[in-house]
């Protein structure tokens, strides 16, 4: 079984209860413990994988900003818990690698328009492959189908 959990700035990758990988947050380092574990773990498909706590999340705060409709924007805002497309890597030609699954949360509002930035929580689902891509200061992009409607940032 694979468990994984954030305690902190740190990741730890556990599989079969022992400890892997360890990931800092803030720095992007990271440590592997058990280098034949975790081979087998990166090159696993996900659809093979079992997984203990499937309903865990990885939780963070991020500094979301929506485009303007100026901009190529949304019309109208989006409300606290919207689930967009979530795009860390585009292709050599521009179009968008993978999208990963998470939604995004409000502290004080309930909504925000386009033009507006604001602090946000963003949950992702743990069974995806994006640790690599969690370290403090990292910025991806808000995407409604193939429509960039902002960027986030990792705070």
């Amino acid at each position: 079984m694979i468990f994984k959990e954030i305690k902190g700035n740190e990741l730890y990758l556990y599989i079969n209860g022992d400890l892997v990988y360890k990931r800092w947050l803030d720095t992007g380092q990271s440590k592997v413990f058990d280098v034949m574990a975790y081979d087998k773990y990166t090159h696993s498909s996900i659809c093979d994988l079992q997984y203990e706590h499937q309903n865990r999340l990885i939780i963070f705060k991020a500094i979301l900003r929506l485009k303007s409709t100026e901009t190529g924007g949304r019309k109208n805002g989006i409300i606290s818990g919207y689930r967009p497309n979530h795009v860390f890597e585009y292709t050599i030609d521009g179009k968008i690698d993978q999208t990963y699954i998470g939604d995004i949360v409000f502290e004080n509002d309930n909504e925000i328009q386009p033009g507006e930035e604001r602090s946000v929580t963003v949950r992702f689902l743990m069974y995806q492959p994006i640790e690599k891509y969690l370290t403090k200061g990292r910025i991806w992009w808000i995407h409604e189908g193939p429509h960039q409607i902002g960027e986030a940032e990792i705070i």
